[in-house]
């Protein structure tokens, strides 16, 4: 009878945001445990959280306690959380859900793994949800975690370029679905090599005019709400649609790279260390949250070319209400026409793409202005 018991797989569930799920799926399932991966964000999970949660706290919060909520009520175990130290309200997430999930009447266990713990709080996290202590195995789990991670947000990018240029609208989505289950299918380093060339070959399936003129826009904000197709109401997809390309500098890998990945490891500059460098005449220190990545943003955005900068935030978040006043006073160095949008539980969607569309369409008459100013200027130059 016990030997029944301890074959019993624990289940462990985790909050949505983007890709995340695979990447973590992954490493429990090569420890042992079992992933549950509660009904992707809904209205449904917006409204358990909504309704289970102080007023004016964040989207974020909201959508992460009615994931953890559904997530119990299906079955699960453990409910994990990322927490962060320093002056983001994120710090205060963990202790905030934890005593709802109590007070709620869960007795689903909850355990926080901390952002900046590196290598050493994913295998304390693994740890303690495992029950074991196997170096080996979960170092090859964290190791193909992190594949899977470099893996997703490379075909997130290769999305972005194949929708802004695709002959039929969903195609580079359902070729993309395709591919992702490809990557979620194999646990192994010899699999993830083999998958690799499996999505390059599935995505290069979407029919696509390589000629069409379209437009580059960077998209910067907190990195829950820009990297979560619920929360920013698919902006990616209604972009891909105008036929503009989409870039993201919050990234799960962005994320990896400054807080997981040991230095000697790293090639090249990180995101973070990037805005330190770029932020530095209009915010000389780290303010919480993604600030100080956000202002950079808007100064790498200008370096690369982009044709405009949407920034994300969530409502009531503190750190971002500062990046978006710092806004104006970049205007100076910084001529990129930048989009700002708050995104709470009430936000209406047919305003919400009315104001995309007449940025989209500011920055492509924008572009036509500088393309014909340029023409002008050749001639005058001729003659």
């Amino acid at each position: 009878m016990n030997n029944n018991i301890n074959k019993v797989k624990k289940k462990v569930s985790f909050p949505h945001m983007g890709t995340v799920c695979y990447a973590w799926s992954a490493a429990l399932r090569i420890i042992g445990c079992e992933p549950y991966i509660e009904p992707y964000t809904s209205k449904k999970t917006l409204s358990l959280g909504t309704k289970h949660s102080p007023e004016a706290i964040c989207i974020p919060y909201k959508l992460i306690l009615g994931n953890f909520i559904e997530a119990i009520n299906g079955g699960a175990d453990y409910v994990a959380m990322i927490t962060s130290p320093g002056c983001c309200r994120l710090g205060e997430y963990g202790k905030c859900i934890a005593n709802a999930l109590k007070d709620l009447g869960y007795d689903a266990k909850y355990i926080e793994m901390q952002l900046y713990d590196g290598i050493k709080g994913m295998y304390d996290f693994l740890h303690k949800v495992s029950g074991t202590n196997n170096i080996l195995l979960f170092t090859r789990a964290i190791l193909i975690a992190i594949i899977k991670t470099f893996m997703l947000d490379s075909l997130e990018t290769k999305l972005s370029y194949y929708r802004a240029r695709e002959l039929n609208f969903g195609d580079a989505e359902k070729h993309y679905k395709a591919a992702l289950r490809i990557i979620d299918e194999n646990d192994t380093f010899l699999g993830l090599k083999k998958a690799k060339k499996l999505v390059d070959e599935e995505m290069k399936k979407v029919a696509i005019d390589p000629k069409k003129d379209v437009l580059y826009v960077d998209i910067t904000g907190e990195i829950y709400i820009v990297n979560d197709e619920f929360s920013n109401q698919n902006i990616e997809r209604e972009l891909g649609r105008m036929g503009v390309q989409v870039r993201r500098s919050l990234t799960l890998t962005s994320f990896l790279k400054d807080a997981i990945i040991p230095k000697i490891f790293r090639k090249g500059e990180t995101h973070l260390q990037r805005a330190f460098r770029l932020a530095k005449p209009y915010l000389v220190r780290d303010i919480g949250g993604d600030s100080l990545e956000c202002v950079s943003d808007v100064v790498y955005a200008q370096e690369k070319g982009a044709d405009g900068i949407i920034h994300l935030s969530p409502f009531t978040c503190m750190p971002e209400i500062m990046s978006q006043n710092i806004f104006p006073a970049m205007r100076e160095n910084c001529d990129i026409p930048i989009l700002a949008l708050i995104m709470d539980e009430q936000t209406g969607r047919a305003g919400y793409i009315t104001r995309i569309e007449a940025f989209v369409d500011l920055m492509r008459r924008r572009k036509m202005k500088q393309k014909q100013e340029l023409t002008n200027s050749k001639q005058t130059v001729g003659v």
